[in-house]
């Protein structure tokens, strides 16, 4: 017996080991496989042992293959029937999937490994939380009605935020001005002589003088109602006093 021939019957031997009733040997005409060889049959169902009966989906795969003679520095020749309710473009597509993963493990025994990536795809393919596609959305969503928040704007309101927003503009634009600008010294005031001497005095008097002219100039004028209200008082005055007791 070769190397590759008891590799070969090693890998049978863990197999029948691990899947016990789920592995049996097929005749070569029955698998689909164009080859004398050995030929065994691996059943697959997408559910494990603690699957909801309830949502049960009745599918079961047939996993096939046969090891060439220098498996497995060769691939497995490999074969999927469906044993019940899947659908032909699935097999396709999961033969073509096995056929790459063969070709990646090259060089060690990997029909364990295919058997685990053909559970796995259908289980997503078609167990309790797959195989059932999201229908195609044929609705126009409805469009989001935006609710505002908050209080309504006013006027008043408006006018409050603007106050508190350039106060505190005022406030950063204070934050940013040079501590030369804060503390410099206000303009000092003249003595008597300087005063005298920079000439202001004669620039204020000529303005003083200029305004009392302009004083003089304008003539107060009284209307007829105010001689009226004055004697309309004194009237009045006068009959307060004569009502007032004498001392």
């Amino acid at each position: 017996m070769s190397d590759y021939e008891q590799e070969q019957e090693m890998e049978v031997e863990a197999l029948q080991a691990i899947l016990m009733d789920d592995i049996k040997e097929i005749d070569p005409s029955e698998s689909g496989i164009a080859t004398t060889a050995r030929c065994f049959q691996i059943l697959l169902s997408p559910q494990d042992d603690d699957f909801d009966e309830s949502a049960y989906v009745p599918v079961q795969l047939a996993l096939i293959f046969a090891h060439t003679e220098k498996y497995p520095d060769e691939p497995p020749l490999l074969n999927v029937k469906s044993v019940r309710g899947i659908k032909p473009d699935d097999l396709a597509s999961l033969k073509e999937k096995l056929d790459q993963e063969a070709t990646e493990n090259l060089g060690m025994a990997m029909v364990y490994t295919l058997v685990s990536s053909a559970k796995e795809w259908l289980s997503e393919k078609y167990g309790q939380n797959g195989g059932d596609e999201e229908p195609e959305e044929t609705e126009e969503k409805e469009e989001e009605v935006i609710v505002p928040h908050g209080e309504a704007v006013t006027v008043e309101s408006f006018l409050a935020w603007r106050e508190r927003f350039e106060a505190e503009l005022a406030l950063q634009r204070a934050k940013l001005m040079p501590d030369s600008a804060l503390t410099a010294p206000k303009e000092k005031k003249l003595t008597g002589r300087q005063y005298f001497e920079s000439g202001r005095h004669a620039v204020k008097g000529a303005s003083t003088v200029a305004d009392e002219d302009e004083e003089e100039e304008e003539d107060i004028e009284f209307d007829d109602d105010f001689e009226d209200d004055e004697e309309d008082m004194l009237e009045h005055y006068l009959a307060e006093q004569s009502g007032k007791p004498t001392a």
